[in-house]
């Protein structure tokens, strides 16, 4: 009796269609010839056809382009996905903030907060990576590992995601409730430029979600080469994390300053593109208890903005689990605004929103995260028994 074994391998599995809503209009014309579904001189005006039903009216399925051909539709079905990713948990705070934990794939999870009554109307605080390198001191979200960059799909994706749940397709005119976006969720928009700014090109268009570019806000912790880049490449609006006014502090706070200190950050500030009364630079300025918010760090703020068009926002500190720092007292954050406010500068207090589910300035972190560093601890805890 003789046995044969079938040594060949099992078929490879079929690699992921590319998904269509992370394409600039340049980019999902040649994707369309290359994969055969257009001729070259249909493919700028096929593009703009399906540019409107995926980025104005929000389809998730090629059937539903009702004025493309139904063989064309089938073709882009077999080619093409438009899929949106998976909303993992929805949470909904008292103040109404609304925060999605959103699985991009296996392990990438990523947390993007809409926070509502923030700008025109309501602000969606978007992820530009998983996890952070930066490791600030003081942000809940440098505690994770940095695993990867998102793609211009993620990031645009996040977006769709926000305007499914508040029902904003197709895109609003007026009375529209997402208004602003700003990058400060989690990751450092400027180690991921290029998606960055196509997902920006993406929002802004005016025939699409048509966000104006500036309605939308980059913040950075001071990634000084690429500052130029950003405002020549998105004509979005520049925020700086700063929190402390000189090297030895900052580089506490934020380990980047190592890097790239104060005077460098500033001068660079100064060249930045457009900036002008009419495009300000914002300033981010945690504020924690007995740490930089004595009346001395105020002046000192002042003396450093001098000559730049700029506001400030103070942001009282929000706690996290093992957090090191605590929040000034409020009468100590109102003196610090005062002086900022009698030098010419605008310097609003941000309200704290979403801390009861961790959806507030530097508390973001993905639940996978958090879940393994609970499990871990207990495992340690145990372990030490």
């Amino acid at each position: 009796m003789s046995i044969t074994l079938d040594l060949s391998r099992a078929p490879a599995a079929a690699p992921a269609k590319p998904n269509l809503t992370g394409l600039t209009r340049q980019g999902l014309a040649a994707a369309l010839v290359e994969a055969g579904v257009v001729r070259p001189d249909k493919a700028k005006m096929r593009a703009s056809q399906i540019w409107r039903w995926i980025h104005h009216y929000g389809v998730t399925d090629f059937a539903a382009m009702t004025d493309v051909a139904k063989e064309t539709r089938a073709a882009l079905a077999e080619a093409f996905t438009l899929a949106r990713p998976e909303v993992v948990e929805r949470q909904v705070s008292k103040d109404g903030t609304r925060k999605w934990l959103i699985r991009m794939g296996p392990g990438i999870e990523v947390e993007t907060v809409y926070i509502p009554d923030v700008g025109r109307a309501g602000a969606l605080c978007v992820s530009s990576q998983v996890g952070c390198t930066l490791n600030c001191t003081f942000c809940h979200t440098g505690t994770q590992p940095l695993v990867r960059n998102l793609t211009a799909a993620e990031i645009v994706a996040q977006v769709q995601v926000a305007r499914d749940d508040l029902s904003e397709w197709p895109s609003p005119k007026e009375d529209r409730r997402l208004s602003n976006i700003v990058f400060m969720g989690m990751g450092e928009p400027l180690y991921n430029l290029d998606n960055v700014a196509d997902a920006i090109d993406i929002i802004a268009d005016n025939e699409g979600i048509a966000i104006s570019r500036r309605r939308i806000t980059v913040s950075t912790s001071g990634v000084v080469p690429q500052l130029k880049a950003l405002g020549e490449r998105t004509q979005a609006m520049l925020a700086i994390s700063l929190h402390a006014t000189n090297d030895e502090l900052r580089e506490k706070l934020v380990p980047l300053n190592r890097k790239y200190p104060i005077a460098e950050l500033m001068a660079e500030i100064r060249a930045f593109p457009g900036l002008s009364n009419a495009k300000r630079v914002t300033f981010e300025y945690v504020m924690l208890k007995g740490v930089n918010d004595s009346p001395a760090d105020a002046k000192a703020l002042v003396k450093l903005m001098q000559g730049i068009p700029a506001k400030i926002n103070l942001i009282p500190f929000n706690p996290w689990p093992g957090s090191p720092y605590e929040c000034s007292d409020w009468k100590t954050i109102e003196a610090f605004a005062a002086i900022l406010n009698r030098a010419g500068y605008a310097s609003p207090i941000r309200t704290p929103r979403g801390r009861d589910i961790l959806a507030a300035c530097g508390q973001l972190k993905s639940e996978s995260e958090k879940v393994r560093a609970s499990a871990r601890r207990a495992a340690e805890r145990t372990a030490a028994e």
